[in-house]
């Protein structure tokens, strides 16, 4: 297949280069473009003001990977290489390995899967892949996996155009649970901000927090019950896939609000 990769972690993390070098390994034609540096939790940000460069890089990956490094946005440097840089469209965008999770309410942050959402605006399947993890440097088989679900999409291409978000635990592959299909999550955090004073006597805040992971998803978004979220699976050391779609359009509130009456003279 012709992939196309990008990341928010920047042209060097190891995430990207371990996916991409294994699935070039695997026989695909593999494409990167993603920011020169880290861009973790831009959203999905687009350069507007200011002309964004790119830059053909070399010996970082597998010879047979074509790659840039671009000073956007990762949601830049997929619009890029679908409008300027690839010759032709790619069969599949790939946005990651992300170092850390991007579950739950964090996708709404998360350079990483607004890269693949990029993707699908331009019509193209996509697939955001990370790591739950923000020290553990064992990509392989979050990698692995992802070279089994691109042979798994040749074969059986996804029925109606979505986003797979995936999250890999980070443990050893046999210690793998096993695939879950899920529904988003809701993951909020408490004390967010640090509150400290610099040097020269001046207040600054440092955005942290702890995570709570227990806050259930509100029961009236039409999604089924029975269906596990991805905040639970991960725990128990599954892989989570969940089917995203860029159309935010809450269906119960166009139910509620077309009850109301607006009268006008």
């Amino acid at each position: 297949m012709k992939i196309l990769i990008s990341n928010d972690d920047g042209i060097s993390a190891l995430g990207i280069r371990t996916l991409a070098n294994t699935l070039a390994q695997a026989g695909h034609d593999i494409s990167v473009v993603c920011p020169d540096r880290e861009r973790s939790a831009t959203g999905h940000g687009l350069t507007m003001h200011q002309p964004i460069r790119a830059e053909i890089v070399e010996s970082i990956f597998h010879p047979a990977v074509s790659a840039w490094a671009c000073d956007g946005t990762p949601s830049d440097c997929v619009k890029l290489a679908l409008w300027a840089l690839l010759d032709s469209p790619p069969d599949l965008v790939l946005s990651g390995i992300n170092q850390g999770a991007n579950l739950g309410t964090e996708i709404l942050y998360s350079g990483t899967v607004s890269a693949a959402m990029e993707g699908l605006i331009e019509g193209i399947p996509s697939m955001a892949l990370s790591l739950t993890s923000h020290i553990n440097k064992d990509f392989q088989p979050a990698a692995h996996f992802a070279k089994i679900l691109v042979e798994q999409l040749e074969q059986n291409p996804l029925p109606e155009l979505m986003l797979l978000n995936v999250n890999i635990p980070a443990v050893k592959w046999e210690e793998i649970s096993g695939v879950s299909i899920t529904r988003q999550g809701v993951r909020r955090y408490v004390d967010v901000f640090d509150k400290r004073v610099d040097p020269r006597g001046k207040t600054y805040y440092w955005l942290t927090g702890e995570i709570l992971e227990d806050v259930e998803p509100p029961i009236d978004l039409n999604l089924p019950q029975n269906i596990p979220t991805d905040v639970h699976m991960i725990r128990k050391n599954y892989i989570t896939m969940t089917p995203l779609q860029y159309n935010l359009t809450y269906a119960n509130g166009l139910n509620q609000l077309s009850q109301w009456n607006f009268k006008f003279p």
